[in-house]
């Protein structure tokens, strides 16, 4: 096993500034999942731990030892990249050994290790066939397996789910999951889907544009976004944004359209900061954190209109007209309301999260104790 740094690397291709003093460490047998939309710099965090690319800047460690100028081959690590590259003229167990044929095993060493590996991945009874004789799933557990049959120190793996279909993507989440418990090695693993980087990983690294928005485990980033960029990345849907203005009474009050935000002791010196530099704040809210109610049934609710419904089987989502904003609302596969239906809504007030609108940077994260207080503007009361 082996664990990994990366510290303030830098790597440019001309003008294009793929990472940007990026810090990273990755612990010893841990799930480790760099996340961010495509061009976030994933692919050549990888490239540069496994030595194909050099930094211009910083340095790579891997178990505290300075790699940037290791040849890739005695860096001992193993990927598995997103087209698989595997021998379409050689057998499956070719393609698997090919690793080990060149450390001079005998014959019946080299045939113990593809068949435990093949085992292992369930794929032992295919060792005859070539690449072009299996299901794309098949062929990620060969290309798996030749990553695994010469025990590196570490794995990383590049978008290797994304050309597999949605069954097969899900079979392929809880074998990779099930195999790194199993092996207790370190994996790096690259990808654009939520889905798999909060599935899998004990800590998630986002990125965006090469630098570094966050970095924690599935639930801390989930809950607590850093900024705007991290709270897009994750949810589906995504968090919904609505500007506030940011009005100064007696109390600090964000005043939207449809409704009215008023802050508590504990959260006005959060906001002050922001009242001192922008005239408007951006409220987050998630989908699962709005409820919808086509009765006002309390004095709270607030007014909205249905724009378009969304059913998905074990969900609905409610695209919701809400004053001239469209928020998206997670509701039950039984919603019944349609287009142009007069809703009211209810939202969670310690789910609610503030930006500031200049840099998207997170000021506040509502909780239990400390939240805002919600009203109607008069025009809706």
């Amino acid at each position: 096993m082996a664990s990994i740094r990366l510290e303030n690397v830098t790597k440019k291709f001309g003008k294009t500034t793929a990472l940007d003093k990026l810090n990273l460490e990755v612990k010893d047998g841990e799930f480790f999942s760099i996340l961010g939309p495509p061009g976030a710099g994933k692919t050549t965090t990888l490239r540069t731990i496994i030595g194909l690319e050099t930094p211009d800047e910083g340095n790579v460690y891997i178990s505290d030892e300075r790699v940037n100028d290791l040849h890739p081959s005695k860096r001992d690590l193993a990927m598995i990249f997103q087209n698989l590259a595997l021998y379409p003229d050689k057998t499956i167990f070719e393609n698997i050994a090919s690793p080990i044929m060149r450390l001079k095993l005998d014959k019946k060493e080299i045939e113990s290790k593809v068949l435990d590996v093949a085992k292992r991945l369930k794929i032992d009874w295919m060792l005859k066939k070539t690449p072009g004789q299996l299901s794309g799933g098949e062929r990620q557990r060969v290309a798996i397996g030749r990553a695994i049959v010469r025990q590196p120190r570490a794995y990383l793996m590049d978008e290797p789910l994304s050309n597999l279909d949605a069954l097969l993507r899900l079979e392929m989440r809880l074998s990779l999951k099930e195999l790194q418990m199993n092996l207790k090695e370190t994996f790096v693993y690259a990808t654009h889907d939520q889905v798999e980087a909060l599935s899998m990983a004990d800590r998630i690294a986002i990125l965006d544009e090469g630098v570094l928005q966050q970095l924690g485990s599935p639930g801390e980033v989930y809950r607590y976004p850093e900024n705007t960029s991290v709270a897009r990345v994750l949810g589906n849907p995504s968090m919904n944004f609505v500007t506030c203005k940011i009005k100064v009474n007696k109390e600090i009050h964000l005043e939207h359209e449809a409704f009215s935000l008023s802050a508590k002791k504990k959260v006005l010196s959060v906001l002050e900061d922001a009242v001192n530099t922008d005239k408007e704040i951006i409220l987050g809210i998630r989908p699962e954190d709005i409820t919808i109610s086509f009765e006002k049934s309390d004095e709270r609710f607030i007014p909205a209109e249905i724009y378009v419904t969304e059913p998905l089987g074990n969900k609905t989502i409610v695209d919701v007209k809400l004053g001239n904003d469209i928020i998206k609302v997670i509701d039950k596969p039984s919603f019944k309301g349609t287009p142009g239906q007069e809703i009211w809504i209810d939202i969670r007030e310690p789910k609610l999260h503030l930006f500031e609108s200049r840099t998207g940077k997170c000021v506040f994260h509502a909780t239990d104790d400390a939240q805002l207080r919600r009203s109607l503007p008069k025009s809706y009361r």
